[in-house]
């Protein structure tokens, strides 16, 4: 099955009151070359956290929108793609069908599902809502990030097209074990056993198997203190 996509790419800004961030990106008509490194043309503030090669691309479902409406109708005029910083949006792709490792073909291109996207302090700041982050964390209402494992020509013209599926993790199931579980071994090794996981979450779960403890979230969501 084939899903057309909608193609975003933005550059580096200063916020006064917050770090850079890239968070916003504009529609791209044309084709383009992805690398490794994501989409000609885009860039990541913090490439520790929101980029690398695991993180290459970001993937928001557009569906996701009516939600964020109903939560927030004051602000319904800003909840479309790519509000959320977004490379790719598509109908009809979300956590609950789309896996670990799953990998799509996009033009010239093949893509690998490596995690959840873990939502941060940035959200709240470019919303001006202060717990944003978290409300999309509990919801599973995150998006998806991928590495590159063949790069090449795309457009939004190509579709994407799932050529494998290498795990039964799905995205709504790795999110209820990163967040929304007590510790558990055995969902810690069932996330671990999901081929395609990126090197960060393999490190976080690693961490937890050792310290018997799920971490806090509060830097991330929050940018600093505990709430």
């Amino acid at each position: 099955m084939s899903y057309p996509v909608a193609v975003f790419t933005g550059p580096i800004r200063d916020y006064p009151g917050s770090r850079p961030s890239a968070i916003v990106k504009r529609v791209v008509n044309g084709a383009l070359m992805l690398t490794e490194h994501g989409l000609e043309g885009d860039e990541q503030a913090e490439p520790g956290i929101h980029g690398g090669p695991d993180r290459a691309l970001c993937h928001y479902p557009r569906e996701h929108y009516a939600h964020w409406v109903r939560e927030f109708p004051t602000q319904a005029r800003r909840f479309s793609a790519p509000a959320f910083g977004e490379n790719l949006s598509t109908i009809g792709l979300t956590e609950e069908n789309v896996f670990i490792g799953d990998i799509f073909r996009w033009g010239d291109a093949l893509i690998q599902v490596t995690q959840p996207r873990s939502p941060c302090f940035k959200v709240n700041f470019h919303f001006d809502i202060e717990d944003l982050s978290l409300r999309m964390q509990n919801a599973a209402r995150v998006g998806w990030l991928y590495r590159v494992i063949a790069a090449g020509r795309v457009s939004p013209d190509a579709p994407l097209e799932l050529a494998s599926r290498v795990s039964n993790v799905s995205l709504r199931d790795a999110a209820a074990i990163a967040w929304h579980t007590p510790f558990s071994d055995e969902q810690c090794l069932r996330l671990l056993s999901a081929a395609g996981l990126s090197a960060s979450w393999t490190r976080t779960l690693q961490k937890r198997r050792i310290s018997g403890e799920v971490e806090d979230f509060s830097r991330r969501l929050w940018g600093g203190a505990r709430r």
